[in-house]
């Protein structure tokens, strides 16, 4: 690189630049209207334009720490808190104090008046009224819970729960570097360029989102996505300017070569990893919009990082890049030949291809078996932490009292307001006749100018259920259809329920679309990458195979209760509708990581007329050390998602974990190697290998005895 200082000052104004950005324009976030599909979409959309939207409420839910019925006193504290309540002028009601069936439970039911641009209410005085009678109230157990103060509760513990991984994850990242590299500055390296990414991405999010509204959790994503290829790239880089000035090249010559080399696996990466992701847009959703954008950006940040700043710093750098050295590793490592640990597991497998390919193919077979059973619903009461109290509490309302819980609205269209109060008389009762609904206080709401009702109908089965959505289904195609054929009121199913599993359709939907995207673009790439169509089509297999095994143990996990206990969830007996999505396009990207860079490394030994075994035994040997120190990076980081409290969180990190480990030991040490030793030169199909692309340096057909620093291998 003739001009390195040049390239590092380019590169922090970039990074100022994008910071800078963030710090002008915040980010728009997404409002409740973004979220809205298929019919109960439009029917929130014609309730809101009708001025009939339900106000937010709240409780106060007040029992006995023992356990014991409900007397005199719990009343009289419910009472003092009720009447100091209707002083706040956030309030719109307060009701009577109310006692449940069994004398357990009394709740303090609260309307808060509507808030303009779908803002949440100001609830704090209320929490402070709470927060001050628990004090005076021995015995009694009171807790606050609703629409905003359960949001507020979760959006909390999602905080905490990300903060905390967060903060676990940079020193797992430097810890493993510093195992890897065994010097300071080569471990540093890849951590900051990896965290420059991720902080120039999410101040570029805040004029981004003026054209696409994002998800606060699109910073989370950023980080996990930022951090796992930001360092993976730096570690391709680094590992491979390291092994050619072990092998006796210049600095200078060192970093061209690894620009040739590692560069353009890492630019090929790069564009897997922006293919996978962009393919969230097929879903034509905001949350995976906001995903695909984020993830979009980072990694390309971090490619042009690794292609200008990482090669600058190098050139500058020279040898100095591996002081200061740390004495114990830095010897240890040196003693460590490349490859050695993966040489023991290469050799059987080369020797017994065919063997090795059953071998492999029966245990990610025998793993993805549970997916064919794999159920997708929405997240719900039932899958949230228990130990937030707001959950709770309304866990112990919807058990208490019968007639509360979640809820359809059904919205009503016509010219006659009469007609449209009989119309929603008759589709009451036929649907409580059907056992999956219930009747609730004042049902039904009509609109001022009288062209429009909203009939409120209680679900019997929990919201995100298989059986909410199944009496949805039924309220769509037959309840309704059949009350109203005489009077041609038009209508539309809305409400949580129907949101719920609306959504729940919607996502689950997309992932047949983003399957087809993201896999036919990846053949492409392969395709253009390689010259070769049974390369692109290995791919193709290898990743549909680590996919399959990794959501085979997710539905084994988590669609039954044998590892509750173990990872401390609940299960709902399906998996949150949006994961498998997420997972497919992300494991697809990272998974292409080492997939490119170890097929790279052998196309060069065949380029350079190597016969094919051969090539295949000395590229997995070469690139053992840099992808196995790269998969234990992700897994550390990831395997700390399966420890927070929500079990979206946990089922993204045992997803990622498995597939990882999956990706660097069965498939890149048995499949990978076995297909290609038996395809031979046929796998490089149309072009045979030893054309196109060959090395800039001839490659010494005898195995390499050059010792060096390999760290993990």
């Amino acid at each position: 690189m003739r001009r390195p200082w040049r390239a590092v000052g380019t590169w922090l104004l970039l990074v100022i630049a994008a910071v800078a950005c963030g710090a002008a324009v915040s980010m728009h976030t997404t409002t409740e209207a973004d979220y809205r599909v298929g019919q109960s979409g439009t029917a929130a959309a014609q309730i809101e334009r009708a001025g009939l939207d339900a106000p937010d409420t709240e409780f106060v839910v007040l029992s006995r720490t023992s356990g014991a019925a409900v007397g005199s006193d719990v009343r009289a504290t419910a009472d003092r808190i009720a009447s100091t309540i209707r002083t706040d002028s956030h309030v719109q009601q307060v009701g009577k104090p109310a006692t449940s069936p069994d004398k357990k439970l009394m709740i303090v039911p609260i309307t808060m008046k509507s808030v303009a641009d779908d803002k949440d209410p100001d609830i704090s005085a209320i929490t402070r009224t709470v927060d001050d009678a628990q004090p005076r109230a021995p015995g009694m157990h009171i807790v606050q819970t609703g629409d905003t103060s359960m949001n507020e509760a979760i959006n909390t513990r999602v905080g905490d729960d990300l903060g905390s991984a967060e903060s676990k994850s940079l020193p797992i990242t430097i810890v493993l570097m510093l195992i890897v590299f065994a010097a300071l500055i080569a471990a540093g390296i890849p951590v900051l360029l990896a965290i420059a990414s991720v902080f120039a991405t999410m101040g570029l999010m805040g004029p981004v989102s003026l054209l696409l509204p994002m998800e606060d959790s699109v910073t989370s994503v950023i980080l996990l996505i930022g951090m796992a290829v930001g360092v993976d790239y730096s570690l391709f880089y680094l590992k491979r300017e390291r092994q050619e000035r072990q092998r006796g090249a210049s600095s200078a010559d060192a970093v061209e070569i690894a620009a040739e080399t590692s560069g353009h696996s890492i630019v090929v990466s790069g564009i897997a990893v922006i293919v996978s992701m962009g393919g969230l847009y097929a879903v034509g959703d905001v949350t995976f919009a906001s995903i695909a954008t984020g993830s979009l950006v980072v990694v390309a940040f971090a490619v042009f990082g690794s292609l200008t700043v990482l090669p600058a710093l190098l050139s500058l750098l020279g040898p100095k890049v591996d002081r200061p050295r740390i004495p114990l590793l830095w010897r240890l490592s040196r003693r460590m030949q490349p490859g050695s640990v993966s040489k023991r597991l290469l050799g059987p497998v080369l020797r017994r291809p065919v063997a090795a390919l059953i071998t492999g193919l029966v245990i990610l077979g025998a793993l993805a078996i549970p997916a064919l059973g794999m159920k997708q619903q929405t997240a719900s009461l039932d899958s949230l932490p228990r130990d937030i109290p707001a959950v709770r509490a309304m866990q112990q309302i919807g058990g208490a009292f019968p007639g509360d819980g979640p809820t359809a609205e059904v919205v009503l269209q016509g010219d006659n307001a009469q007609t449209l109060r009989h119309d929603a008389k008759i589709v009451a009762n036929n649907a409580v006749s059907t056992g999956d609904w219930k009747k609730v206080a004042d049902p039904v709401r009509v609109s001022t100018d009288g062209r429009t009702a909203v009939l409120t109908l209680g679900s019997k089965a929990p919201e995100g259920s298989f059986a909410s959505g199944d009496a949805v289904h039924a309220l769509r195609d037959t309840v309704i259809p059949q009350a109203v054929a005489s009077s041609g009121t038009k209508w539309a199913v809305g409400g949580g329920v129907a949101a719920s599993y609306d959504q729940m359709e919607h996502q689950s939907s997309g992932l047949p679309k983003v399957l087809i995207v993201v896999l036919g673009l990846t053949l492409v790439m392969m395709l253009v990458t390689f010259r070769s169509i049974v390369v692109a089509l290995l791919t193709m297999a290898l990743n549909l195979l680590s996919v399959g095994a990794a959501f085979g143990v997710l539905t084994a996990v988590f669609q039954h209760s044998w590892a509750e206990s173990l990872l401390n969830f609940h299960s709902t007996g399906g998996l949150i509708s949006w994961i498998p999505i997420f997972l497919f396009a992300v494991l697809v990207g990272l998974s292409m990581d080492y997939h490119v860079f170890v097929l790279s490394r052998i196309k060069e030994k065949i380029d350079a007329g190597l016969p094919p075994k051969l090539a295949v035994r000395e590229g997995v040997q070469e690139t053992a050390g840099v992808v196995t120190s790269a998969a234990v990076v992700m897994i550390s980081v990831f395997a700390l998602f399966a420890t927070l409290s929500m079990v979206e969180m946990k089922e993204i990190g045992v997803g990622l974990s498995i597939a990882i480990l999956l990706d660097a030991t069965v498939v890149r040490l048995v499949l990978l190697p076995s297909a290609l030793a038996l395809l031979g030169r046929w796998a490089w199909w149309p072009s045979r290998g030893g054309r196109g692309g060959a090395a800039r340096r001839p490659v010494d057909p005898a195995p390499y005895t050059v010792r060096e620093p390999v760290g993990m291998g």
